[in-house]
Order: structure tokens, then C-alpha cells, then sequence
């Protein structure tokens, strides 16, 4: 980690600390449905508070329109952080301005203060300088702890980072180290598996690991595109009919690299999509007219594992198959758990992200042996595309 500053460089005792974390998490009737994003902010604030600094929470949530709205308001996350830290966390109904200000000067080293949500302000979103200073006024450091939003160039992912010493909170630091070993500093052979509905929503991606790992194993919908491409039928499945010119130059592009695109040989189909529905196993290029493949066969989860078996690093984003639809989440499940045992056996660093494919590797049973579990969406996949992170490269030692 030492292209990025981190808390091992940063002296915050008595320091006022604007931490950026990421508190955008689901709610069902006003509570909280999944709290992993809480619980990977717990350790950076612990460190935080224990020696001595004053930590300021700045964090948005939704995509409010019009400024201060109830339904968008950080209010109901700030009662319930308390249970997971231990302590009690302070609410500001501002971010910036007199009442932020007032909250932050009647903190003590050691205390918590959750601002309100940064979108309040349409400032944040446009990195306006006016407001970057308004933030920076409040802390005499800044802490970014939200890898999951460092893609967009905000005031508090990005701007603050400018104008206040910066560093890299525990979970931003672990997903960086996570990352930086999964595709720029792996051990080789490297496989990675790329799932989805549509090839169109993957291609800088695809195109990104075809020079950088030695296999691409593809399920899920896109699939379908690059059967097609082959002269498969594929019946009424999802399928990217006019992007087969597109799946045939990037099979081509791949081997030119020296990286082998993995197709399933035998796939699941039915005739309706939903649980349950009667279904069978036929080779890849026996589908009929009024069949839908849901998922990956037998032989093909049986060709992954053994690919899994000759690599060192697995990265994975995407499932085989209709991973929500009992019995189209087999393949998933089934590579999720060999992948899991070739970890906790030493064999295989295995990292993972994507909305899709934190549900899918949490609904098999397998998350916890994986190396690192992603929980950013949109970052991960553009950190993935080769993509520039504003948020992390302003954390960068120039």
C-alpha cells in the first residue's frame, strides 16, 4: 500500500477528522435491511476515536432533488450506528454552515458526529469549491473510507482530498490491497468469471481482462450472445443478436493476448422463466426454438472447477445463471463452494464484487471463505474496466 497515504502515516490525536464512508444502504419501513456497509466502516472509526481524534461523518444517501427531504434524510442511520460502534454517534441537520459548525465545536477527542446527507447541497455532486471549503473548514484532515463511491469526483469524495491532508481509512486501504493483488500484482494464472445479462453493459471490461488475466469464464446471459456468435441456437433465450460481430472480435482479441474466453458446453433451459419451472440439461448447441437457457450444466461447472484448479487468482463479477430462480442457481452455488474450499486451502485468492454477485456468493454459503468480498458496485466495475478512480488517485503519494 504504499502508493496511497494511509492512517499509518496520519497523527490525529485531537484532530478534527472528516471521514468519508458510505451510509447508502437499503432500508425496509425505516430500518436498516443490510448493514454490511456499517460494519465495514467499524473498524477505521474504532482506530479513529481510540487514539483521540474527533471523527466527523460525512456520507449521502439516495439521490435527493430538491435539497433537505425526510425520505433522504442520514437521521435514522445515525440512531442506528450507536449498536454496531459502541458508542454514541451526534447528529447534525447540516453538513456545512452554522449548525454543522456548531455540532463539530462541541466535540471531545474520542467523539462521533454523523453530518447530514452531502446531497442535501447540489454542490456536492458538482465539486463546487465554495462548498469543498465550507466541508474542509470543519476538519483538520480527511479520512476517505468509501471505496464504493471514490468513482464519482465529488466534494466529499474527491475535493476534500485537495485542499486537506489525505489518507486511506482500513476498508479503503483493504479494498485497494484486495484489488492491487487480484489484477495488478497477482499471482498467475489468473481467471476471471464474468457474469450478466448483456455483453453490451460488459464490454470495456471484457476488454480490460482479456490483457490481464489468463482466462475469462463467461455465464450467465452474455453467454447466450457468444454461443451465438459460434452458430449455437439458442432459442428464446436473452440474447444480444446484433452484438455476435462484436462477441467473435473479442474472442479473437483475447487469443490474440493469450487469454482463453470459457464457454459453457452444456447448458439448463425451460420453456418459463420462473422457480421451478421443468427444465433439462442439453449440450450448448441442442436448444430448441421454445427453450430459455437459465443456467450453466453439469459439464460446465465441471470445466470451471478444473480451471479453478490450475489458478492462483479468481475474479469474479457476474453469476452463471438465474441465480434467484431455484433450481438456475446450481452452477453459481456450486462454483461459489469449489472456489471457497480452493481458498480456505491456500490455493486460490478469490476476490468478488458486484450487487448481483455479493447476493448470489451470500445465498451459496461461500462469501466468507473468499478472500475479499467487494461491497462498491459501480467502482469495483470500473476499477475492473481500467478506469480512473477520482477518489482513490487523490489519495495517491505524487
Amino acid at each position: 500500500m504504499s502508493a496511497f497515504r494511509t492512517l499509518d502515516q496520519a497523527d490525529v490525536k485531537g484532530k478534527r477528522v472528516l471521514l468519508r464512508v458510505d451510509l447508502n444502504l437499503p432500508m425496509e419501513n425505516g430500518k436498516i435491511s443490510d448493514a454490511t456497509r456499517i460494519e465495514r466502516i467499524v473498524p477505521t472509526i474504532k482506530e479513529l476515536t481510540s487514539k483521540g481524534a474527533r471523527v466527523i461523518l460525512l456520507a449521502h444517501f439516495g439521490r435527493p432533488k430538491n435539497g433537505p427531504d425526510v425520505e433522504n434524510s442520514l437521521q435514522p442511520i445515525a440512531a442506528a450506528l450507536p449498536e454496531h460502534l459502541g458508542a454514541p454517534v451526534a447528529f447534525a441537520s447540516d453538513c456545512i454552515g452554522p449548525v454543522a459548525e456548531a455540532a463539530v465545536a462541541k466535540l471531545i477527542d474520542g467523539e462521533i458526529l454523523l453530518l447530514e446527507n452531502t446531497r442535501f447541497h447540489k454542490a456536492e455532486e458538482k465539486n463546487d469549491a465554495a462548498f469543498v471549503a465550507a466541508l474542509a473548514k470543519l476538519g483538520d484532515l480527511y479520512v476517505n473510507d468509501a471505496f464504493s463511491a471514490a468513482h464519482r469526483a465529488h466534494a466529499s469524495t474527491e475535493g476534500l482530498a485537495h485542499v486537506l491532508p489525505a489518507y486511506a481509512g482500513r476498508g479503503m486501504q483493504a479494498e485497494l490491497e484486495a484489488l492491487t493483488k487480484a489484477l495488478e500484482t497477482p499471482n498467475r494464472p489468473v481467471a476471471a468469471i464474468v457474469g450478466g445479462a448483456k455483453v453490451s453493459t460488459k464490454l470495456e471490461l471484457l476488454g480490460n481482462l482479456s490483457k490481464k488475466v489468463d482466462f475469462i469464464i463467461i455465464g450467465g446471459g452474455m453467454a447466450n450472445t457468444f454461443l451465438a456468435a459460434q452458430g449455437a441456437k439458442v432459442g428464446k433465450s436473452l440474447c444480444e443478436h446484433d452484438l455476435v460481430g462484436t462477441a467473435l472480435e473479442m474472442i479473437e482479441q483475447a487469443k490474440a493476448a493469450k487469454c482463453e474466453i470459457v464457454l459453457p458446453p452444456d447448458v439448463v433451459v425451460a420453456k418459463e422463466f420462473k422457480a421451478h419451472a421443468a427444465s433439462r440439461v442439453t449440450d450448448a448447441q441442442h436448444v430448441a426454438d421454445d427453450e430459455m437457457i437459465l443456467d450453466a450444466g453439469p459439464a460446465s461447472v465441471a470445466a470451471v472447477e478444473k480451471i479453478l484448479g490450475t489458478c492462483k487468482t479468481l475474479v469474479w463479477n457476474g453469476p452463471f445463471g438465474a441465480f434467484e430462480l431455484q433450481p438456475f442457481d446450481a452452477a453459481t452455488n456450486a462454483v461459489a463452494k469449489a472456489a471457497a474450499q480452493l481458498t480456505k486451502k491456500g490455493a486460490l485468492v478469490t476476490v468478488a464484487g458486484g450487487g448481483d454477485t455479493v447476493s448470489a456468493l451470500n445465498q451459496s454459503g461461500a462469501a466468507e471463505s473468499f478472500t475479499y468480498i467487494s461491497t462498491a458496485g459501480g467502482a469495483f466495475l470500473e476499477w475492473l474496466e481500467g478506469k480512473v478512480l477520482p477518489g482513490v488517485e487523490a489519495l495517491r503519494i505524487k
